[in-house]
C-alpha cells in the first residue's frame, strides 16, 4: 500500500516542542497503536525525558490515554473530536477541490471524493461531468451502499480482512438493479479481486446505466475514503482503461494534499 513518508525536520520558525508533540501522534496507526516511552524516545532520537513529558502532556489534554497496566500510550477522545469537526468543517472540500477540478478537466467525468460513514460512503466533495448531473439534487451528502457500486467497493476492498467479514457476514443487503451483488461469498471474490488489481470498475451496479471507476485514497498505509469517475456506460466503450492513470495520479495527488497540506507563500515585498 501507498505511505507518504513524514517530514520529521522542525520547519524554520515553528516551535519545536509542539512539532515534536504532532510528531507524537502522527505516529500512532492501525498497525502501531500503541508506543511506549522508550519506543518514542528511539524511535525520534529525543532523550527519555523528552519523550516522558511530551506522552504525558499529550495524555493530560486528552489526545492520548495510557494503559495504567502496560504503561504504553494510545490515541485519546480529543484526536475523535477533532476528527469529526474536521470531516464537516469545510476544510476538507478546499483541499479536495483543485484535485477533483483538474481530474474532472482530464477525463470529462463526474469526479467523486467520498469517506466511509457506517455501511455506506458518504460523499464530500464532487465536480460534475461535462454530460450534465447525474443526479437531480446534490452529490455532496449523498450515501452509496458499501456493496453496490466502485465507489464503495474500491474503499472496502482495501480494509482488513477481518474487518471487512464483520461487516458484510449476517447482513440484510438491498438489491438496487439486477447487477447488485447481495451474496457476501461473491462480494468477497470481488474485494479480492479490487485489491489485486487496484481498482474498481462496475456498471449499474447502485444506477442502471451508470459507468463507474473508482481507486482508493490512502492516508499512509490507512484506506481513508475513494475517489471516482462516474458517467453514463456509453462514455466507457472500451472499459475504465483510459482513465486509471489520470484516476490513480490525482488519488496521489489528494493523498499529498491530505497528509501534507500546500502552504501560502508570503508575497515578495516591493522596493518603494
Amino acid at each position: 500500500m501507498p505511505e507518504i513518508p513524514l517530514d520529521r525536520k522542525t520547519p524554520a520558525g515553528a516551535l519545536q516542542t509542539v512539532d515534536r508533540a504532532l510528531l507524537v501522534l502522527l505516529a500512532f496507526e492501525r498497525t502501531r497503536p500503541d508506543w511506549g516511552v522508550t519506543e518514542v524516545a528511539a524511535e525520534f532520537g529525543w532523550d527519555t525525558s523528552v519523550a516522558q513529558r511530551l506522552l504525558s502532556t499529550l495524555a493530560g489534554r486528552g489526545f492520548l490515554v495510557s494503559d495504567p497496566v502496560t504503561r504504553r500510550y494510545r490515541i485519546g477522545p480529543a484526536v475523535l473530536r477533532l476528527g469529526r469537526l474536521w470531516e464537516r468543517s469545510g476544510s476538507l472540500e478546499l483541499l479536495a477541490g483543485p484535485v477533483l477540478d483538474e481530474l474532472r478537466a482530464a477525463t470529462g467525468d463526474t469526479v467523486l471524493f467520498c469517506l466511509p460513514d457506517s455501511f455506506h460512503m458518504r460523499c464530500v466533495a464532487a465536480v460534475e461531468g461535462e454530460s450534465g448531473p447525474l443526479r437531480y439534487y446534490p452529490l455532496v451528502g449523498e450515501l452509496y451502499p458499501a456493496h453496490a457500486g466502485a465507489t464503495s467497493k474500491s474503499y472496502y476492498a482495501f480494509l482488513p480482512d477481518e474487518q471487512r467479514h464483520r461487516l458484510f457476514r449476517g447482513r440484510p443487503m438491498a438489491r438496487f438493479t439486477e447487477r447488485t451483488v447481495t451474496e457476501p461469498d461473491e462480494l468477497e471474490r470481488e474485494f479480492l479481486a479490487i485489491r489485486a488489481q487496484g481498482y474498481a470498475w462496475t456498471v449499474g451496479e447502485y444506477d442502471a446505466g451508470i459507468g463507474t471507476v473508482a481507486v482508493p485514497v490512502f492516508l499512509g498505509r490507512e484506506p481513508y475514503g475513494s475517489l471516482s469517475l462516474g458517467a453514463a456506460k456509453e462514455r466507457f466503450p472500451d472499459g475504465p482503461e483510459s482513465r486509471i492513470e489520470a484516476l490513480r495520479k490525482a488519488a496521489r495527488l489528494l493523498e499529498q494534499r491530505l497528509t501534507q497540506p500546500p502552504q501560502r507563500t508570503r508575497r515578495a515585498r516591493t522596493a518603494n
